[in-house]
């Protein structure tokens, strides 16, 4: 690691996840490339996978030397050409998947070895943005908060339009005092049908799960909500940067269970979450094959590969 990485820890860094398997999008993946394949490392729409997408994306607003990609050693053939090009640090290899929860902390934990004050922005894969420089933008915006307020962990939230159970949901309560945020009243990941229409009465937010905040701050709320999880990186803690970390990670990942972010920290709503509302552009959380088609639907767009999905 370069002594200029080491020496920007109050500057913003990326973490993009893309180490999930995307079995719900398999059969899609099929279609566009002839083999179901991880949708991260599809190109939906033109000729960049979504995970390409998201590092340029990123870059409008983060250094690239400083966006850590989250992968899965499975998808190795998947990544390789897409990893060739980056700094080596740039790319987080996990053993195996274990869910959102884990990918976050140990990418946190890596981020934290070099610039343990850093604020960071967790960056999902599988978003379609209509507008990345507005996107952007609003990050930027989190970024700005966090630096005169470092307490706060910050989501982005788009006002909902329709009760979509499928979606994390947030309730917007009070405002924050010289912020264009809110604090979270309510947080339901994938709430029931009724839960669903009477947050969209009331104003709710889907979650994009984009998150912004210091490092301190994201491993508090971890600490808090998580705290076996927490303690089980410890040894994964004592070996970063050594010649041990691959062996630790390998250990720990073989007996660790699977752990979803939003259901174990982000719904027990920490006291120091916030949102900012983003309201200026079309977003999907591609999760499902239906989002997709709406997307390409609303966008007028029709890929041939449309044709393969309808007689597979």
């Amino acid at each position: 690691m370069s002594d200029h990485l080491a020496a920007c820890g109050h500057e913003r860094w990326g973490l993009i996840l893309a180490g999930g398997e995307g079995r719900r999008l398999r059969r899609l993946t099929e279609a566009i490339t002839g083999e179901p394949i991880p949708k991260q490392f599809c190109a939906v729409i033109g000729g960049e996978t979504l995970v390409e997408r998201t590092r340029r994306r990123a870059a409008l607003a983060i250094p690239p030397a400083r966006t850590l990609v989250m992968l899965t050693r499975r998808h190795e053939r998947f990544y390789r050409a897409f990893v060739a090009g980056m700094p080596p640090h740039c790319a987080i290899v996990q053993p195996d998947d274990r869910g959102t929860g884990a990918a976050i902390l140990y990418g946190l934990l890596r981020i934290a070895a070099i610039a343990p004050m850093a604020a960071v922005a967790i960056l999902p894969s599988d978003h379609w943005v209509s507008d990345d420089a507005v996107y952007m933008r609003h990050v930027a915006t989190a970024f700005s908060v966090v630096r005169a307020r470092p307490d706060l962990l910050v989501l982005l939230g788009i006002p909902a339009t329709s009760a979509d159970r499928e979606y994390g949901w947030i309730e917007p309560g009070e405002p924050i005092p010289g912020t264009p945020l809110s604090r979270v009243a309510a947080f339901a990941e994938k709430p029931s049908a009724s839960s669903a229409e009477a947050l969209l009465e009331r104003g709710g937010l889907w979650n994009t799960f984009v998150m912004i905040g210091r490092i301190p701050a994201f491993l508090s709320a971890i600490r808090r909500t998580a705290p076996e999880v927490d303690s089980a990186f410890e040894t994964v803690r004592e070996s970063l940067g050594t010649a041990d970390e691959r062996m630790a990670v390998r250990a720990l990942y073989a007996a660790l269970a699977p752990l979803n972010f939003s259901e174990r920290v982000l719904q027990a709503r920490p006291a120091n979450l916030a949102v900012l509302p983003v309201g200026d552009l079309y977003w999907s959380d591609w999760g499902t094959p239906e989002r997709v088609l709406a997307t390409l639907t609303d966008l007028g767009v029709r890929p041939t590969w449309l044709e393969r999905l309808a007689t597979a």
